[in-house]
């Protein structure tokens, strides 16, 4: 434990678990917590949290409830300087995430959340990186199906390929799988936002600059086509994973000199690539027009999901293909359902990483990949989630 941890009486605090995705981090801590760990659970409401922890069960007896309101300050900085860790999965995040940053930057408390929004991402980097570097905190972002699978899941693919040469990976995404609501209100808000988020994020790259030391990794598209190897059509697939994995490349040496990331949705035929590109440019202009983006919001509310059952049948894969210096290798990430059951057990995982691992010496705002890399994969691979050389 550092000498910023002493005196905390908690490792790790778990914000909105009275909500769907919350609910089920909450379950998974409590069936896979080691002895010993102090946790608790954090909100606005403590009758829906006292619910929570009674729904624990006989775990629920050493879960703390902690009431802190997203918008109380002083309420949000008494639990940061309290706990070690900090997650949450409450969003929209650009509405409701600044404050609970800002409060465990200022107290050197680690952070994670399940963000998919490039625009909260900068925003927090222009405001809350410098403090978090000064104090201490890692500030990881991201930390559900966005975007885990596929930053640990090309870390793992350029461990395979010689970092002195440069290295491209393309990563194609297919799921059968239910997203959550919050994920879809996030994708319809930042469509929305394409000036703003365009606006934030090159704030972020003249405040950040270049690699130091002359290396080069970002983040290309393309257009449609069809994989030579794989076999599938593939989709330009316009999520913060492609941003996340290109940060990851520009801190790590193992990316070689030169990265490029590009990112897909894989399809076995012609005619779904084609519905998936008219299918984001239709909710992309929807999401020009106030009334409609709040009527298709409606139709997927937040803090709600699928059954269990449904969730049982629901799947996913990544496909990573790397190359480099005339070499090629082919990896895999798999699992279970990806937008409930596999990113509250991703972020749940995280934070016990966080908390109890050996993990690289990093501050301030970093990747899942930065901040964790083989202990999260080790993490993973123990908890279901499939990493593997095809």
């Amino acid at each position: 434990m550092s000498g910023a941890d002493a005196g905390r009486d908690l490792d790790i605090v778990l914000f909105g678990a009275t909500g769907f995705t919350g609910g089920l981090a909450a379950d998974y801590l409590a069936a896979h917590a080691p002895d010993g760990l102090r946790w608790g659970i954090a909100g606005r409401n403590a009758d829906k949290l006292e619910g929570v922890r009674r729904r624990l069960g006989a775990a629920g007896e050493r879960v703390e409830v902690l009431v802190a309101d997203s918008t109380d300050d002083a309420a949000l900085s008494d639990v940061a300087r309290r706990t070690r860790v900090v997650l949450t999965t409450i969003g929209p995040y650009l509405a409701h995430g600044g404050p609970l940053v800002a409060a465990c930057a200022e107290a050197g408390t680690d952070y994670l959340d399940l963000t998919g929004e490039p625009e909260f991402v900068d925003r927090t980097y222009l405001e809350h990186h410098q403090t978090a570097v000064r104090t201490g905190a890692r500030l990881v972002h991201a930390c559900g199906f966005d975007s885990i699978p596929h930053d640990l899941g090309a870390w793992f693919t350029v461990q395979q390929l010689p970092s002195d040469q440069p290295i491209t990976v393309r990563g194609v995404v297919r799921s059968g799988g239910t997203f959550s609501g919050g994920t879809f209100h996030s994708a319809l808000d930042q469509f929305a936002r394409a000036r703003e988020m365009k606006q934030t994020y090159a704030a972020r790259r003249r405040a950040e600059g270049k690699p130091a030391d002359g290396r080069s990794s970002r983040s290309v598209s393309g257009k449609p086509h069809r994989d030579p190897l794989l076999g599938y059509w593939l989709l330009p697939l316009p999520t913060i994973d492609p941003i996340v994995v290109a940060r990851s490349g520009a801190a790590l040496d193992a990316y070689g000199p030169r990265f490029r990331y590009s990112h897909w949705a894989g399809t076995k035929t012609l005619r779904y690539a084609a519905g998936g590109a008219l299918g984001v440019g239709a909710l992309t202009l929807a999401a020009q027009v106030g009334p409609v983006r709040d009527f298709l919001k409606s139709k997927v509310p937040q803090g709600s999901g699928p059954d269990e059952a449904k969730r049982e049948r629901s799947w996913f894969t990544v496909d990573f293909v790397g190359e480099a210096a005339g070499r090629t290798v082919h990896t895999r990430v798999s699992g279970g359902d990806p937008g409930y059951t596999e990113t509250a057990k991703m972020l749940s995982e995280a934070a016990l990483c966080l908390a109890l691992d050996d993990n690289p010496s990093t501050s301030g705002q970093v990747t899942p990949a930065q901040a964790m890399g083989e202990a999260l994969l080790g993490r993973l691979q123990s908890a279901g989630i499939r990493f593997e050389t095809v």
